[in-house]
C-alpha cells in the first residue's frame, strides 16, 4: 500500500487529514508552510550538527503543548464567561538520556491573573489535559512511515 492509499484508508475510519511538506535547506534545517499558511522552519541544535536557525524539533514540541493547553484553557475559560487579564504557560521536559530521547515526563505552570474561581480554573485545566489536547494525546500515536529513495519505489515500513 501506498502512502498515499494509506492516507486514504486511514480517511475511510474517520480521520482528518492534515498535511504538512517540508524541505531540507542544508545541514539539519527543514522549511515548509503550514495548512494555515504560516512559515515554518526547525534546525538542529549547533552541538548537534544545526546553525540554530530555528527552533529545533523537540523545543517545538513542548510548544505545540503549550499552545495546545493554553487555547483550551482559555476557550474552555470563555465559555464560562471568565476571561483572564494576564495568563502564562510555562513547561518544563525531562527527556531520556538514551536515544530516542523522548520526553518521559512534561510538567506544565499555568499562571493565571484575574476574576477567576479557583474550582473553574481547576476544571478548564483538567478537561484540556484529560480531554481536549489532541497534542499531548499525539505523543503517544503509534507511528507509521514510508520512504522512497532516489526516487525508487515507495516502501512502508513495519514499526511493530
Amino acid at each position: 500500500m501506498k502512502f498515499n492509499d494509506l492516507m486514504d484508508f486511514q480517511l475511510k475510519r474517520g480521520g482528518l487529514l492534515v498535511e504538512l511538506k517540508m524541505k531540507w535547506e542544508g545541514k539539519r534545517a527543514f522549511t515548509g508552510v503550514t495548512p494555515s499558511g504560516h512559515q515554518l522552519i526547525t534546525d538542529g541544535l549547533p552541538e548537534f550538527g544545526g546553525e540554530g536557525r530555528g527552533p529545533a524539533p523537540m523545543e517545538m514540541l513542548l510548544g505545540t503543548v503549550i499552545g495546545c493547553t493554553g487555547i483550551d484553557i482559555i476557550a474552555i475559560l470563555e465559555k464560562m464567561r471568565l476571561v483572564p487579564t494576564d495568563f502564562h504557560v510555562e513547561a518544563k521536559g525531562d527527556r531520556a538520556q538514551s536515544h530516542p530521547r523522548r520526553y518521559r515526563d512534561i510538567y506544565l505552570h499555568y499562571t493565571v491573573i484575574g476574576e477567576i474561581p479557583e474550582d473553574k480554573l481547576y476544571r478548564a485545566i483538567e478537561l484540556s489535559l484529560n480531554k481536549y489536547c489532541a497534542v499531548s494525546y499525539s505523543l503517544n500515536a503509534e507511528l507509521k512511515a514510508s520512504y522512497s529513495l532516489n526516487g525508487g519505489d515507495q516502501v512502508i515500513m513495519d514499526l511493530d
